[in-house]
Formats: structure tokens, C-alpha cells, sequence
């Protein structure tokens, strides 16, 4: 049951998230808006589609700051108690510090879970229009996926390659398609200079098709100048867009994850390194809560100004941290679950560190 105490720091802590939200979403957009405009213009960008980016960009955004925007909030108004000598008093009545800190916990529990429902289910699609209208109007002329040297695994048995792909126009040149039987024996090969999809007629259509096939050691030749065809891949699976992991929900990424995987992916860890950041992101709410708390709820001689400037120099840290050891999951072969969590490790020590020092 909640206490007098409870509602006052949660409505505080709250409240003052809230308000921070409110202040900083719109200067985000405003900022970004004032750098982007010019590209809006030139590529005459439709009213419509720049007001729905925008939405999607509040949400895409948003989310990965809400964490920060949470451990500016507390530091700001828990300042203004301390300031006050509000956590004196409360304290000296015989409130615990662990109980003074039992309505920030059941803040960061609410934050947390609004994370994770954005993070999981909301943010997903609001990152296929962002993503698409950046590539669209932003990046012109840039491609958002690999085009070139292809390989994929579709199955057990059934391997493809393409040398280069052109996503507009929906074609795979020089493409290879081979299928091994149960015992890993090649089975037959398929072969041509390009594969085109034709979309009104939902077939794949192959330019100088050749297909070799092994029976008793005798190789038997088929050729034709065009076929067209059905295959059980889709021409996209050639090679995802590069931000595709983004845009599927929890259920949608575990399985594209394991799809990828049997396919033998390249850059599977960059997939894998999106669904642990997705999990890390509530954590993050809670080790910020206890950093936060144990930075302004001590009086100090520079006031909230100083707590504010520490708060925003620990943000910038945290931020460049995660982003550091994300490049070097997506780059290299270092395990994307260690790149999640050495972060939150580092500033949870620092959290535990802090806590016992403004206990003392």
C-alpha cells in the first residue's frame, strides 16, 4: 500500500518525467526538422509524409532516450528536495534510505514497462516509415543493404548467390542456385546471367537459364534462353535492408534471428546485438534511477546546476559507451550480449558505489 511519502515522490517523479518529455521531444524535432528541411524541400517531401515521419521519429527516438530523459527528471526535482532540505527531514523522522528509495523503484518500474511495450511492440513499426522515408528523402541515392556478392543459405539443403543485387529493379545477376541431397551430395545446379522478379504475375523470371543435373555420374545439361519460375525464397530475402531487425516485434525478431542464422548470415550479430539492446533498455532505467538518487539527494554547495552538469556528463558516457562496444559487436566478432552488458555492468558497479556513498 502506498504512503503519504510514496504518492509525493511518485507523483514528483512522474510528473517531472513527464514534463522533461514534453520539453525536449519538441526541441528534438524542431532541431532536426531546421537540419532536414533544406532535403525536404529539394526532394519536395509531401506534408503528409513529413508529419508521419515525425511521429515515427518522436517514437524511434524517443524511446532510446527515455532512459536519459528519466535520469535528468530525477536528478532535477530529487535537487530541488534536497535543496529544500525536504530528504533531511524525511530521514530524520526514521525513514530508512532503502525505504526512502522504495517510491523511485516503483517509479522506474512503471518507465521500465513503458519501455519495454515501445521497445518491443510500438517502435518496431514506427521504424519502417522513419527508416523509409530516411532512405527516401534523407539518404537519395544511398543503398540500405548489401548489393553486393550475395550468398545465402535457404535450408539444409538449398543454397543461392547472387553477384550483385539491384533492389529498385528487383534483380539478381550471375545467380546460382544449388541443392545438395540428404548425404550433402550436389543434386543439381541452376544457373543464370540474371533473375528478375515479375511481380504482376508473381513469378521469377531467369535470363540464359541453365540447369545441371548428377544421375549416375552423368551430368545432364538443360538450357533455355528465358524460364520463368517459382522459387520458395522471396527476391527481398536476397539481402534484407540493413535496418530491418528494428521494424519486427519481440516475436518477429526471435524467429528472423533463427532464420538468419540457418542461412548463415553475415551480419547476424548486428540482429542479435538490436534484441539485446531491447532488453538492456529497462535495466538501464533502474541502474540511472539509483545513480540519479544518489547524486541530488545530497545538499551540495553548487545546488542542482552542479548535479544537472554531473547527470548530463554521465549520460554522454553511458551513451558512448553503448555505442562503442555496439560498433564492435556489428564490426567485428565480439559477442553482442557482452557488448549490452558491460555498459550496464560498469554503471550498475557505479550505481552500488554511489548509493553506499550517500548512505554514509
Amino acid at each position: 500500500m502506498l504512503t503519504i511519502l510514496d504518492r509525493y515522490i511518485l507523483k514528483r517523479y512522474l510528473v517531472t518525467f513527464i514534463g522533461m518529455l514534453l520539453l525536449f521531444v519538441p526541441i528534438g524535432i524542431m532541431a532536426n526538422l531546421a537540419e532536414k528541411v533544406g532535403k525536404i524541400i529539394d526532394n519536395e517531401a509531401p506534408l503528409s509524409e513529413v508529419i508521419v515521419f515525425y511521429g515515427n521519429f518522436t517514437l524511434v527516438i524517443g524511446n532510446l532516450l527515455l532512459p536519459i530523459f528519466l535520469f535528468l527528471s530525477i536528478i532535477f526535482f530529487t535537487s530541488k528536495l534536497a535543496s529544500n532540505t525536504e530528504i533531511v527531514a524525511i530521514l530524520s523522522s526514521g525513514v530508512s534510505y532503502s525505504r526512502f528509495l522504495r517510491p523511485y523503484f516503483l517509479g522506474a518500474t512503471l518507465v521500465a514497462i513503458l519501455i519495454f511495450m515501445m521497445g518491443m511492440f510500438i517502435v518496431p513499426h514506427a521504424s519502417i516509415g522513419y527508416n523509409e522515408f530516411e532512405y527516401k528523402y534523407f539518404k537519395k541515392g544511398r543503398q540500405d543493404r548489401v548489393t553486393d556478392n550475395i550468398f545465402n543459405q535457404l535450408n539444409e539443403n538449398d543454397y543461392i548467390y547472387v553477384s550483385s543485387f539491384d533492389p529498385n529493379r528487383k534483380i539478381g545477376y550471375n545467380f546460382t542456385y544449388e541443392h545438395f541431397d540428404s548425404i550433402k551430395k550436389l543434386d543439381y545446379k541452376i544457373s543464370a546471367t540474371n533473375i528478375r522478379w515479375i511481380e504482376k504475375d508473381s513469378i521469377y523470371r531467369l535470363t540464359n537459364y541453365a540447369k545441371r543435373k548428377l544421375r549416375n555420374n552423368v551430368e545432364v545439361m538443360q538450357t533455355k534462353r528465358r524460364l520463368d519460375t517459382l522459387f520458395t525464397f522471396k527476391i527481398e530475402d536476397l539481402t534484407p535492408v540493413s535496418y530491418v531487425a528494428e521494424t519486427k516485434n519481440l516475436f518477429e525478431l526471435n524467429e528472423f534471428i533463427e532464420d538468419q542464422k540457418q542461412k548463415g548470415a553475415s551480419n547476424i550479430n548486428a540482429y542479435i546485438l538490436v534484441k539485446y539492446k531491447r532488453w538492456a533498455l529497462p535495466i538501464a532505467a533502474f541502474v540511472l534511477t539509483v545513480i540519479a538518487v544518489a547524486v541530488s539527494s545530497v545538499k551540495r554547495r553548487g545546488g542542482m546546476g552542479l548535479n544537472l552538469a554531473f547527470g548530463i556528463g554521465v549520460a554522454f558516457i553511458y551513451i558512448f559507451f553503448d555505442k562503442v562496444f555496439g560498433t564492435l559487436a556489428e564490426q567485428s566478432g565480439f559477442s553482442p550480449l557482452l557488448a549490452v552488458v558491460i555498459p550496464n555492468l560498469i554503471f550498475g558497479a557505479f550505481a552500488v558505489y554511489m548509493l553506499l556513498k550517500a548512505k554514509r
